[in-house]
Formats: structure tokens, sequence, C-alpha cells
């Protein structure tokens, strides 16, 4: 029973690092979408890998199934709140299993 709550902890924490690289990568979009201009350079570019990195399969995946909604001229990609959404089950059904343990 031990090993278990051990196993459900770090699932549920590396959820909530997943989580957090989830708003990073909100984050730099935005300021990609404000600032055409701005690139990332030296430790901020480093950290812009690794969101990117890890954020993609899951959100490449969804695109193909869900393509953005077009709206005029503007596409909205609803992918990122889906993984999100998706990240918060999960770690709600772990938590739940985390207290009856």
């Amino acid at each position: 029973m031990v090993v278990v709550q051990i196993v459900l902890r770090v699932v549920h924490v590396l959820l909530i690092l997943y989580l957090v690289v989830l708003w990073a990568r909100i984050i730099l979009d935005l300021v990609q979408a404000v600032s055409r201009q701005w690139r990332p350079k030296g430790f901020v570019l480093v950290l812009a890998e690794i969101v990117y990195t890890t954020t993609d399969p899951p959100i490449r995946g969804l695109r193909r199934v869900i393509p953005p909604l077009r709206v005029g001229p503007v596409a909205i990609d609803f992918s990122v709140v889906i993984v999100m959404l998706a990240v918060i089950v999960l770690m709600s059904i772990v938590g739940a299993f985390l207290a009856a343990t």
C-alpha cells in the first residue's frame, strides 16, 4: 500500500509540473502573438525549447483530431485548453485515489 501511495504522489507531482509547463507554453505563445519580433535568447531559449518539446506531442495530436476553429480571419486553437483540462481531470482522479489510500 505504501508503494501505491508513493507512485500516486510521484504521478501527482509530475502532473502538477506538466500543468506549470502548459502555463509557460500559453505565456510564450501570448508573448509571441503580441510581439512578433521577439525571439527567445540564452536561458529563455533553453526554457522555451523544453516547454515546446514537452507540450508539442499531445497538442499536435489533438490538432489533428480537432482543428482550430476559424472565426473570420482568426483561428482559435482549443488544443492547449483541452490538454490542460485533461491534466486537471487526471490530477483530480489521482488526488481522489491518494485520499482513499
